[in-house]
């Protein structure tokens, strides 16, 4: 979603088995990341196969370096999310071939046009958006950001509302184990960077968030017993 100074990627990673080696970082990472940096003004939200998330990250990137070698510049956000969109694309022409199982949320950064957030389908179409959701429960979550997401929501708002939708949507409280956020910003004067925030910022967040639900609960709660009461 879009926030005051950034754009905010916001994702729930999958809970891992219980019998994975977590001894090994590859082991214990895999499938795990949901929110990958593709070049230093471009990073994407994954909804779907991993692997095939990773064959196109992989092409981004590439495509991304030819670019900056090139012209010496790095690439426009809807320059590279039209490229990848074609491979997709591509890929639902050939009885042979099976089409990409993965939606992509772009948060990036161009002096063309500033900071945007893009999503793109498995079947390569793509839309510029100021919030969006993807992946499990997206049509509830896309009602709730209807709702409730604002124009210069500051980041620690739009965390706070983004932790509220994947509790909401999953039927349980937040956790820190299961979220992870990440901001592309931007200020005057001084280059693009996509913060992905440590455990110890999501706890932060994730208790406020828990907290107003709690209260919110008790709140509605304490308004159904009145009423009762008052029948």
């Amino acid at each position: 979603m879009a926030v005051k100074g950034g754009i905010l990627l916001a994702a729930e990673r999958p809970t891992q088995h219980a019998l994975l080696d977590k001894e090994h970082e590859y082991e214990t990472n895999i499938s795990r990341e949901k929110i990958i940096m593709i070049n230093d003004h471009l990073a994407v939200a994954v909804a779907g196969l991993t692997s095939d998330a990773n064959t196109l990250v992989d092409f981004a990137r590439m495509h991304s370096l030819r670019h900056t070698l090139a012209y010496s510049e790095p690439i426009p956000v809807e320059s590279l999310v039209n490229e990848i969109a074609d491979v997709k694309q591509g890929y639902t022409q050939v009885g042979s071939l099976r089409p990409f199982g993965v939606s992509f949320l772009y948060a990036g950064y161009d002096p063309i046009h500033g900071l945007q957030l893009y999503h793109s389908e498995p079947c390569g179409r793509y839309n510029a958006w100021k919030a969006y959701a993807i992946g499990n429960h997206a049509d509830n979550a896309q009602n709730m950001l209807k709702a409730e997401w604002k124009e210069n929501m500051t980041p620690h708002e739009g965390m706070l509302l983004a932790a509220k939708i994947l509790a909401k949507c999953d039927d349980s409280h937040a956790s820190v184990e299961k979220i992870e956020f990440a901001l592309m910003g931007k200020t005057r004067g001084s280059p693009p960077h996509l913060h992905i925030h440590k455990e110890e910022e999501v706890k932060v967040v994730v208790d406020e968030a828990n907290k107003i639900r709690e209260d919110e609960e008790k709140q509605k709660e304490k308004e159904k017993k009145e009423k009762l009461g008052g029948n």
